[in-house]
């Protein structure tokens, strides 16, 4: 069934998660305004499609832009979140958010990492009937090596453990409406949008674009940071973890027997030979082998023990929306910058 039927163009919002982008927004802004100004004389989209950033907690002046550009430009709008509560749950506030009167949502990073230019492929797509339009990348040689390399190995991983993933991509894509309600009923505490978007199964497809070198600022994601993105999306959407530490188990009691066999032979022709060397190599790496298990089974415990809790993913405390109330000096962004 094609989402959008009538004549109309499509109200468009784009949502965009924001943590300390201070350096980078004003940018953003531009870029964003620029291709939405061409979207809406193009009549690809209605004239009162805007833009939702999403503050998540930022420590800078972030929200102090936010607000200015809301009171300058009425296709701004505004959400500030309580605390800082990560990327993923940002992002699904602004989504639930734009749904209420936004016919397809764009949600894009702040960094404009992402090629703005795809949307209005995006757009098209959509009017075609596809309820869901993926942002691939297809080229990362403007990421570092190690970006790069990484970021490979986390979706070869992913796959590899059973997890339903579109290959080279974040979280830049289009959703309808319907698609964002249905998004909306997964209610899991442990949110990872890559992998719960393609289990909604409506029509979809994907747009690829060029990575793009971050325009200011500084990366939100860090190593740390990447490590524990990966280690939730996997024990987030797969058992097979739990699984390769069943089969472990299982290797290892069948070398035990095989070394009691060898042991048990020895002593009989009378060849024993004193050592503590491979006794303890084998109490220390058997240990450890232990712990990253009891760890790892600790991992799923956690997660369920927060899914259990049912605590909410975020507390909007400000809204910026009714644009129509404020004195709105321009329409445009080009005309003017903030200098505030």
């Amino acid at each position: 069934m094609n989402p959008w039927t009538t004549d109309l163009p499509p109200r468009l919002g784009i949502v965009v998660p924001c943590y300390n982008e201070e350096e980078v927004l004003p940018e953003t802004v531009s870029h964003l305004s620029g291709v939405m100004n061409k979207l809406i004389a193009d009549r690809l989209i209605a004239p009162d499609s805007y833009l939702l950033f999403v503050d998540d907690g930022s420590k800078d002046r972030t929200w102090e832009q936010i607000e200015w550009y809301h009171e300058h430009y009425s296709h701004v709008r505004g959400l500030k979140l309580a605390r800082n509560v990560g990327h993923q749950n940002a992002l699904l506030s602004g989504l639930l958010f734009a749904k209420r009167d936004a016919d397809a949502i764009v949600s894009i990073d702040a960094d404009l990492q992402d090629d703005v230019r795809a949307i209005p492929e995006f757009v098209s797509k959509f009017r075609e009937g596809y309820e869901i339009v993926y942002g691939v990348r297809d080229d990362r040689t403007k990421d570092s090596w190690f970006k790069r390399t990484s970021a490979q190995a986390f979706y070869k991983i992913m796959r590899a453990m059973g997890v339903d993933i579109i290959y080279n991509h974040a979280d830049f894509r289009l959703m309808s409406r319907r698609a964002v309600e249905h998004l909306g009923e997964y209610k899991e505490a442990n949110l990872f949008l890559r992998g719960i978007v393609p289990l909604i199964g409506l029509k979809s497809t994907c747009v690829t674009y060029q990575r793009q070198e971050r325009f200011a600022g500084e990366s939100k994601y860090p190593l740390r940071k990447m490590i524990n993105f990966a280690i939730e999306g996997i024990t987030s959407f797969s058992v097979q973890p739990i699984r390769m530490v069943t089969a472990a188990g299982g290797i290892f009691f069948v070398l035990s027997l095989v070394a009691a066999l060898y042991i048990f032979i020895v002593k009989i022709l009378g060849k024993t030979v004193a050592g503590w060397t491979s006794i303890v190599m084998s109490i220390w790496f058997i240990g450890g082998v232990q712990m990253i298990c009891t760890g790892l089974i600790g991992e799923y415990i956690g997660k369920i023990y927060r899914e259990v809790k049912a605590r909410p993913k975020y507390i909007i405390e400000r809204e910026l929306v009714h644009s129509n109330d404020l004195q709105v000096k321009e329409t445009t962004f080009k005309e003017t910058e903030y200098n505030k």
